[in-house]
């Protein structure tokens, strides 16, 4: 949905069509509650966010027509949005229906908020600043009924999206950046050549193999079988095919189960970011939703760390300026996606 008359603000912000037609996260379901308005940031766009007595939630710019003002800073009354600056309101329609200094006249067609059309999916909240030319993109797992579902976030990130959702994609950081949970640097796996397939759809890899001391919230070693997946320029996927290891490294048998990771990550600017997963499994009995959300925040904050000292800050999607091997083999064909995309926002 393309703004019929965007606001002038539309100039402070990221410019480039690939991005603002795609679907982004921009929080969790449960974080909106009725009655209160949420100021938030996309693509370096002010939006401010808010639930109706009825359950709807609206995303509009953060913007009053009348004055400039940020209605971010108003409040709520009888499922109206009040400006702080005159009052006038605005209804779930983003009309005007009230400009207390001349309450007998009726607000000119034009006196409208800046909607953007929205989306709750698998717990979380999707919007977009253009006309997305895709769905909100699937995630099976969520209506299936041999995973378990949990709902995990937010992490700030001061680094570019780009390079956070790559790292997201990459096995080999595991024995040195999660050394002891997801690896081991005294004896790093050889990674041995894998498949990347390209279609209209994304990317997919095929299996990569890894030894994992602690290989999910559990706290046992596991046998991971990574399958990683892009579906969006800025929305991930991993499916872990696991068994749980002996002392020795060998298969237990009878204990193959499966973990995934939506990730999702909101573009705050070129060089800021906040990333999102929805975590679900089939181990039985498996670990409590306050354990899986306790140990991903062990691994991002360690991704962090990382990912926030990276150079240059925007991906270089130029694969001449930084140096690849074949076990980086994911990251190159991401890296060439987005060049497909013709995206420019946040790349070099």
């Amino acid at each position: 949905m393309t703004l019929a008359h965007p606001p002038l603000t539309v100039d402070a912000g990221c410019k480039d069509p690939a991005m603002l037609d795609e679907w982004h996260v921009i929080g969790l379901t449960g974080d909106f509650t009725s009655g209160t308005l949420y100021p938030l940031r996309l693509l370096e766009r002010d939006l401010v966010a808010w639930r109706d007595t009825r359950g709807v939630l609206h995303v509009w710019e953060d913007l009053c027509v009348h004055r400039g003002a940020p209605l971010s800073k108003g409040w709520v009354r009888d499922d109206h949005v009040v400006c702080p600056y005159h009052g006038w309101r605005y209804d779930g329609s983003a009309r005007c229906t009230l400009m207390p200094a001349a309450p007998a006249d009726r607000p000119m067609k034009k006196a409208r908020t800046f909607p953007h059309p929205v989306e709750e999916r698998y717990g979380l909240v999707w919007t977009t600043l253009g006309t997305p030319t895709a769905p909100v993109p699937a995630f099976a797992e969520w209506s299936d009924p041999s995973y378990h579902t949990v709902v995990c976030g937010p992490w700030e990130f001061r680094a570019n999206g780009f390079r956070s959702l790559e790292n997201f994609l990459d096995a080999t950081h595991f024995p040195f950046v999660h050394n002891g949970t997801n690896g081991n640097a005294d004896a790093p796996d050889v990674i041995p050549p894998y498949e990347v397939e390209v279609s209209e759809e994304g990317l997919v890899s095929s299996e990569i193999a890894v030894r994992q001391p602690e290989g999910d919230a559990r706290g046992v070693p596991v046998i991971s079988n990574y399958t990683y997946s892009v579906h969006r320029p800025l929305v991930g996927h991993l499916r872990k095919r696991m068994v749980d290891a002996d002392a020795d490294w060998n298969p237990v048998p009878g204990t193959e189960h499966f973990y995934t990771n939506l990730m999702t990550i909101q573009p705050v600017s070129e060089k800021e970011c906040v990333l999102r997963v929805v975590a679900a499994f089939t181990m039985r009995p498996g670990p409590s939703d306050d354990e899986v959300r306790a140990r991903l925040h062990v691994v991002f904050t360690e991704d962090q760390e990382i990912v926030e000292r990276q150079r240059p800050e925007r991906i270089p999607a130029d694969l001449r300026f930084e140096l690849h091997h074949r076990t980086d083999l994911m990251g190159q064909r991401y890296r060439q996606y987005l060049r497909s995309k013709k995206i420019s926002y946040g790349i070099i």
